[in-house]
């Protein structure tokens, strides 16, 4: 049997990590680790992750953040596979087996992700058509929004050979840029059952606290690619394209609400990615 890395990464989230816990270990797939990475959390969160005792590996650092804690998972992980569950997300309990099934006959994929349930403040919340989850080569998809949920998602091990790990500068958005980079040469199976359920709507979640100005995050996930991956022409035409939109739109909102320096830095990058000047772009500043 495959062993499969389970990682929760967690700060302050005593109130809910429970349930996230409690979603793994009823798994009808047994032969897993589970690792819940404390990300400085203040509230206890440390303290009811070590009350499951040996069932539960804890791993702690100072606060930095959801891609630092889920790096730190991965570089401890033992698992042949590895799956990652947010904090206040949970499972149902064959979530695991399925998946691992569908890779296991699927053995030309390094990573898959399952449908959602959403709720919004415990309210069943309809997805729109631009949610479905997409399966195979996803990149053009990729660019436009998140596509792929983390809690979704499962791998095969040596998918982080082939992929860095999760950008340790972003605050927010790393699961876009984790999934656009991968999208470039990978393609994603997708598992057609809801097994993954989804709590949201909280102005805890970092969607919430930085869901004014998201946008920026994207962008400088896309412009990240564009100067540092080999992109095949379409690839690179399609990069090119949705930057041009997403600047234009957040330059312009900065401009309209006073912020005008931040506005006219990514109006800037519109011009030069229309004029062909694609290797002088610079990265922006993220104004956090």
């Amino acid at each position: 049997m495959a062993l499969i890395s389970v990682i929760i990464p967690s700060w302050n989230r005593a109130d809910f990590l429970a349930t996230a816990i409690d979603s793994v270990l009823a798994q009808s797939y047994t032969d897993f680790e589970l690792i819940v990475v404390d990300d400085g959390s203040t509230d206890g969160t440390a303290e009811l992750a070590a009350g499951y005792g040996n069932r539960v590996t804890v791993l702690h650092q100072h606060n930095k953040g959801p891609s630092a804690a889920r790096n730190l998972g991965v570089s401890g992980a033992q698992g042949d596979y590895i799956a990652f569950l947010d904090s206040d997300d949970w499972w149902h309990k064959d979530k695991l087996a399925q998946q691992l099934a569908a890779m296991e006959a699927e053995p030309d994929f390094l990573i898959s992700h399952t449908d959602e349930i959403w709720y919004r403040r415990g309210t069943f919340l309809n997805q729109k058509k631009k949610h479905t989850r997409p399966h195979g080569y996803i990149f053009a998809l990729c660019l436009k929004l998140c596509c792929v949920g983390m809690s979704t998602v499962m791998v095969r091990r040596r998918f982080f050979t082939e992929v860095e790990p999760f950008n340790e500068q972003l605050p927010c958005c790393e699961d876009y840029d984790l999934w656009l980079r991968a999208s470039v040469t990978l393609p994603f199976l997708k598992i057609d059952a809801p097994l993954t359920y989804k709590q949201g709507g909280r102005a805890d979640q970092v969607s919430q606290r930085f869901r004014l100005g998201m946008d920026r995050f994207r962008i400088f996930a896309m412009l990240s690619l564009l100067a540092e991956a080999s992109l095949a022409h379409e690839q690179q035409t399609q990069l090119v394209l949705e930057l041009c939109r997403k600047c234009t739109i957040y330059g312009n909102g900065c401009v309209k609400h006073g912020r005008e320096e931040e506005g006219r830095e990514y109006l800037h990058i519109v011009e030069q990615l229309e004029s062909g000047d694609v290797a002088s772009v610079l990265l922006p500043s993220l104004y956090i």
